[in-house]
């Protein structure tokens, strides 16, 4: 994390691109144990905790620069879905084809992540050359 007001938006953008990274390790993890008996599919929650703390009424600068302060709050945090739930006789609740869709998904969602971080830097050294 880089501590200074201009890369506030790199910043969140970097912890966003942590999370999805995270979010992709688990998936994987997942897809790995789709033939262990009684394993309970797991998942990452960020977005929405992201979402809900850009809500408000301020400047968007403004509630990015709030979320900067207690950034090190921020982080995925790791849940076992529908821990109740099977699918199928032996316990497992993991269905690959959704699995291989929400990872497909969530690699864009990450590619697009650090393709945001490359244009806000980009920003800034159009800035700093001119």
């Amino acid at each position: 994390m880089i501590n200074t007001n201009i890369y506030n938006y790199i910043n969140v953008l970097d912890k966003a691109a942590d999370a999805a990274n995270t979010r992709n390790e688990i998936i994987t993890n997942n897809i790995a144990n789709v033939d262990t008996p009684n394993y309970k599919r797991k998942d990452v929650s960020f977005q929405s905790y992201l979402q809900q703390a850009l809500v408000g009424d301020d400047p968007l600068d403004k509630r990015v620069e709030e979320i900067n302060t207690h950034l090190s709050d921020f982080g995925g945090f790791i849940y076992t879905d529908s821990s109740t739930l099977s699918y199928r006789l032996d316990g497992n609740n993991v269905d690959v084809d959704t699995e291989n869709s929400m990872l497909a998904q969530n690699q864009i969602r990450y590619n697009t992540l650090v393709e945001q971080i490359g244009q806000e830097f980009a920003r800034y050294k159009t800035v700093l050359s001119s």
